[in-house]
C-alpha cells in the first residue's frame, strides 16, 4: 500500500473510532455487561460478516440485536424460525395478482429484505429452511425461481440458538455455519450486573437508544477496515493457524490429530485478518499485530471446526483445541509456499 493511502487510512481511524463508540455506548443503555460479546457484534457488522449467538434463555441475545437495529439508521425484520417455518415464508414468494392486464405474477418479497436480519432460535427451523439463507448470507441477493432480487446494503443476520434444549432442534449444517463471521458465546451474568438488569427492567423505565449511524457511513467504515495493512508475516500466522486446525496436516498440533474431525476453512483466516484490521483501527494503528490475530482466534474459528467421536466422549471442546493452537503455533515462523 502507497504511503498515501497509509496516511488516509490513519485519518480516517478516529472517525471509525468515535462511530465506533458511540454504537457501543447506545447499545449498552439497554444491554448489561456482555462487552466483549457487543464488541464482537459490531465487528462482524464493520466486517460485512454475520454473527451467530449462542446462550441459554434469557441472557439478552435478542435484546442486544434489537438495541443494534434501534442504534443503526438500517431496515431490521425478525424471524422467529419454528419447525413448520418453510423457505418461502423467508425469502419470499411470487403470487398471482388481479392488474387492469388481467392476472399477472407478482413477487412478494418476505423478510429477508431488510438490512439487519434476526434469525431468532435459527436451529428451531429444518435445514431445507435454514438454506434459505444461504445465498443472502454469501452473496448478498436472493434467487427466487429463474430472478435474482439484489439486497439493500449493509447486509447483517444475526441469529441465535440455545445450546441447551435440543429437543424439536436441528443442528446447522457446516455450510450455513461457515457463513457466520463470529459465533459468539453468551455467559451469565454476575452479581452486580444481575442487579443492574434488575434496576433497568423491574422500574418501568425504557432505554432510550437513539439512531447513530447510517447505511453510507458503515459502508465506508467497511471499505475503511480493508484498507489497513498487514504484514505478510502476520497474515501468514493466520494461515498457519488455520492449517494447524486440519487432522493429519503438517502443522496439526496433537490435540487436532486425537480430538478434531474436520478443521476450519479459507473464511476463518478472512475473518481473524478483517477482525484483527478493526482491532487494529480500535487502537489507532493502520497495520495488524500479531495480538490482533491472536484474540479472534476463538469467535472466527470454534464453529468451522468439528469434533470427533473420541473428542465428544471425553468432553472436550473446540475452545479448549483452539486454546491449545494459540499457545502452539509460534507467530514469528514464515512457512514457505509449497
Amino acid at each position: 500500500m502507497a504511503g498515501t493511502d497509509i496516511a488516509k487510512v490513519e485519518a480516517a481511524t478516529s472517525v471509525f473510532r468515535d462511530d465506533y463508540g458511540t454504537a457501543k455506548t447506545q447499545i449498552q443503555r439497554a444491554i448489561v455487561g456482555h462487552e466483549e460479546i457487543i464488541d464482537g457484534v459490531l465487528t462482524c457488522l464493520f466486517c460485512g460478516g454475520h454473527a451467530l449467538l449462542e446462550g441459554v434463555p434469557g441472557l439478552g441475545k435478542t435484546l442486544l440485536i434489537r438495541s443494534l437495529a434501534k442504534a443503526l439508521h438500517l431496515t431490521f425484520s425478525r424471524i422467529q424460525f419454528t419447525p413448520d417455518l418453510m423457505p418461502a415464508d423467508v425469502t419470499g414468494t411470487t403470487i398471482v395478482v388481479e392488474s387492469d392486464r388481467g392476472r399477472e405474477f407478482q413477487f412478494r418479497r418476505g423478510p429477508i429484505f431488510a438490512q439487519i436480519v434476526l434469525a431468532d432460535e435459527i436451529n428451531r427451523a429444518t435445514p431445507k429452511t435454514q438454506s434459505a439463507l444461504l445465498e443472502a448470507m454469501q452473496e448478498q441477493s436472493v434467487t427466487v425461481g429463474t430472478e435474482t432480487h439484489q439486497l439493500d446494503r449493509p447486509f447483517f443476520v444475526m441469529a441465535t440458538q440455545n445450546p441447551i434444549e435440543q429437543e424439536g432442534t436441528y443442528p446447522l449444517p457446516e455450510a450455513q455455519l461457515d457463513r457466520f463471521f463470529f459465533k459468539l458465546q453468551l455467559e451469565y451474568s454476575n452479581r452486580e450486573q444481575m442487579a443492574e438488569i434488575l434496576n433497568r427492567t423491574t422500574t418501568g423505565a425504557e432505554p432510550d437508544i437513539e439512531q447513530v449511524l447510517d447505511g453510507p457511513t458503515i459502508i465506508e467504515h467497511q471499505r475503511l477496515v480493508r484498507k489497513v495493512v498487514i504484514a505478510p508475516h502476520i497474515q501468514d500466522y493466520a494461515v498457519r493457524l488455520v492449517l494447524a486446525t486440519h487432522p493429519q496436516g503438517d502443522l496439526a498440533t496433537p490435540m487436532v490429530n486425537q480430538f478434531l474431525r474436520f478443521g476450519a476453512s479459507p473464511r476463518a483466516a478472512q475473518a481473524m485478518v478483517l477482525a484483527g484490521k478493526v482491532r487494529a483501527l480500535l487502537e489507532s494503528r493502520a497495520n495488524v499485530s500479531v495480538e490482533d490475530i491472536r484474540n479472534v482466534v476463538l469467535p472466527a474459528m470454534r464453529h468451522r471446526c468439528l469434533l470427533n467421536f473420541e473428542g465428544e466422549a471425553e468432553g472436550k471442546t473446540t475452545d479448549e483445541i483452539l486454546t491449545n493452537i494459540a499457545e502452539t503455533i509460534p507467530a514469528d515462523v514464515t512457512v514457505s509456499a509449497a
